[in-house]
């Protein structure tokens, strides 16, 4: 690929708040969002990045049998920042052919499954009106999303864990460089639900307490939900001064263990430096990265490490998710929407919950909000089975 795309249009829901506006809000505040842990089940002590009103919201006409927790969040993200019409008015540009739904998510609707499952326990059958192909399975985001804007071009659904909805942006640039394609729906959802929070509690990675990414006492996660999408189209889509562009990214599967990173962080460090050589950019010329920082033990170590090895010890850093948790599939799209207001308002972030930095970390994470200094800012996210995938994101002047 040999030329950037624009993010012509963005909106995000998390904990944080519906919208960019709440986004950034959230931000600037340094207002966590992390709430105790309500399970249906059996007790667990532990924090979760949980988004007030999707139980309300109302599945479009004629989309019904897509309704599932996860969908539902996809049409409450859908509904902010104009990007309904933004997308009305890229496919009068192009044609509805020309449009593509590119979609990340890890779990899709599998809290409609629990639910299914729960119903066939106790009366010896699953429901009328559940049906896998519309909820729970990975292809129902992107087709529900593909339907609901009138999008004829490609639809599917990428799932790598951490680093879904990051691919989203990878594969949709591509998609445009090799003329498939005038504009991409990239982005991604990912909701709460049992097998979620249970799943990562059964690996001993979830923290009882909100998380502490890059502290010194961390002690596991706080797991989320989000739901977002970027409109990406090409370079000349629009040039006025102060639009974002994905300069470049970087991607790696390491395939090093199932659920742990490389020890010497080797695929985390290939995507970052492959994100930069695309870009056409230097360490030096990274004014903040958005770290992964989940908050458990070791990978926040390995991640310290990769970026001392790429960038040095003087960029700023700092992990976003003590303030609405890991949205796994979604961490992308929620981190690349935190990257893209940090990149027009000229301020990274802090990294909330922070107390004391592990002493043996050797890059600049910090506490307190800070300018930035250059017109690029590089995000990371790493997921299960080494999917790393690494975005910078650019400031056009």
């Amino acid at each position: 690929m040999t030329s950037a795309v624009t993010a012509t249009a963005i909106t995000c829901v998390s904990a944080f708040g519906q919208g960019m506006a709440a986004l950034e809000e959230a931000l600037m505040a340094g207002r966590s969002g992390l709430v105790a842990f309500n399970g249906a089940d059996a007790p667990l002590q532990t924090y979760v990045g949980q988004i007030s009103g999707i139980e309300d919201v109302v599945m479009p006409l004629g989309l019904e049998k897509f309704d599932c927790r996860n969908n539902r969040l996809a049409e409450m993200a859908l509904g902010q920042d104009g990007f309904v019409e933004a997308v009305g008015a890229a496919i009068q540009r192009y044609g509805a052919d020309r449009v593509a739904v590119i979609l990340g998510t890890s779990t899709s609707g599998i809290g409609s499954a629990e639910a299914a499952y729960q119903h066939f326990g106790t009366h010896g059958a699953l429901p009328s009106h559940f049906d896998f192909a519309y909820t729970q399975e990975l292809a129902s985001l992107s087709a529900f999303v593909a339907k609901r804007l009138g999008v004829l071009g490609p639809a599917y659904t990428i799932s790598t864990a951490c680093s879904s909805s990051t691919r989203s942006f990878t594969e949709g640039a591509r998609l445009i460089a090799s003329d498939l394609c005038d504009a991409v729906i990239a982005g991604g959802v990912d909701s709460l639900c049992e097998t979620s929070v249970r799943g990562f509690n059964s690996l001993q990675l979830l923290s009882p307490n909100p998380c502490r990414p890059n502290d010194r006492d961390r002690d596991g996660i706080s797991i989320g939900e989000a739901g977002g999408f970027v409109l990406l189209e090409g370079a000349d889509a629009s040039t006025n001064d102060g639009d974002v562009v994905l300069a470049g990214f970087g991607e790696s599967s390491d395939a090093y263990h199932m659920s742990s990173p490389h020890p010497d962080g080797a695929g985390a460090i290939a995507a970052m430096t492959e994100a930069l050589k695309m870009a056409g950019l230097r360490p030096n010329d990274i004014g903040y990265v958005n770290m992964h920082g989940t908050g458990s033990l070791y990978n926040d170590q390995v991640e310290d490490a990769a970026i001392t090895a790429v960038l040095g010890t003087r960029t700023p850093c700092s992990s976003t998710k003590g303030y609405g948790g890991h949205t796994l599939g979604a961490a992308g799209i929620l981190e690349a929407a935190i990257s893209i207001i940090t990149l027009q308002g000229s301020f990274a972030p802090s990294n909330l919950n922070l107390s004391t930095l592990d002493p043996s970390f050797k890059s600049r994470v910090i506490s307190q909000i800070e300018d930035i200094e250059t017109p690029h800012v590089m995000t990371n996210n790493f997921g299960f089975g080494g999917n790393n995938c690494v975005l910078i994101f650019s400031k056009r002047s």
